[in-house]
């Protein structure tokens, strides 16, 4: 199933906004995906190198606070599929209405 996100449009002459809906490829989520994926895994090592230099720093280097560390670093700073995909589809959108 093709990804899809609707963003409204400004219609000249009404109050309204005409709701219009972009469908990302196949080629455009694979390609997405994997940019994320790359960004994702480059934001994990940050994370965990990050993680290694708090625990030393308070002096609790485990191996169990650093990976609970990097997890807690990862999830608050990773973006997720969807918001590429939104993202993507956003820029879709704004170059068919220029």
């Amino acid at each position: 199933m093709a990804f899809s996100k609707t963003f409204p449009r400004t219609v000249p002459g009404t109050n309204f906004p005409l709701w219009e809906e972009v469908f990302l490829t196949a080629v455009e989520e694979r390609e997405v995906e994997g940019q994320c994926r790359e960004e994702n895994f480059q934001l994990m090592s940050e994370c965990v190198q990050e993680a290694k230099t708090l625990a030393i720093k308070h002096g609790i280097n485990t191996d169990d606070n650093v990976a609970r560390m990097a997890i807690a670093l990862f999830e608050k700073r990773a973006s997720h599929v969807v918001f590429w995909k939104e993202s993507r589809a956003k820029e879709k959108f704004d170059e068919k209405n220029k």
